[in-house]
């Protein structure tokens, strides 16, 4: 065996593959039951290895993830992604609601930049408003 383990924690293999920022995030998203393992709510303490199934929802996002690697340390992003691979469903799924967001967002509405001082005594000497004089 080269050292690497066939099984971990759900929480720790949740936090090594970068899905979240610490563990105690990863416990939480465990036992509120944002996280799956192969259908069924599981504890933190749930043991994964290769070839689960997770679905783990984050905010509005359900990504469907089989796991590919375990890992007892948290490393960098490109060693994280090699840990899991996103099924193409949910992929396309999770890409079709991103620019369906995008496309729902109003357009910012560009003011121009902040008035100068001159500008804010002619807006507010303006009729209409509360310090207009006319």
């Amino acid at each position: 065996m080269d050292g690497t383990p066939e099984r971990v924690r759900v929480d720790r293999w949740l936090w090594a593959a970068r899905l979240y920022k610490s563990r105690s995030l990863a416990v939480e998203a465990v036992t509120s039951g944002r996280v799956r393992v192969d259908g069924g709510r599981v504890k933190a303490s749930r043991e994964v290895g290769a070839g689960d199934r997770l679905e783990v929802t984050i905010g509005q996002v359900r990504r469907t993830l089989v796991v590919r690697r375990v890992a007892q340390r948290r490393g960098p992003a490109s060693e994280a992604a090699l840990l899991y691979e996103e099924t193409p469903e949910s992929r396309e799924e999770r890409e079709r609601r991103a620019a369906e967001s995008r496309l729902a967002r109003p357009p910012k509405a560009d003011g121009g930049p902040r008035p100068t001082k001159r500008d804010r005594r002619r807006l507010e000497a303006a009729p209409g408003t509360r310090r207009g004089r006319r």
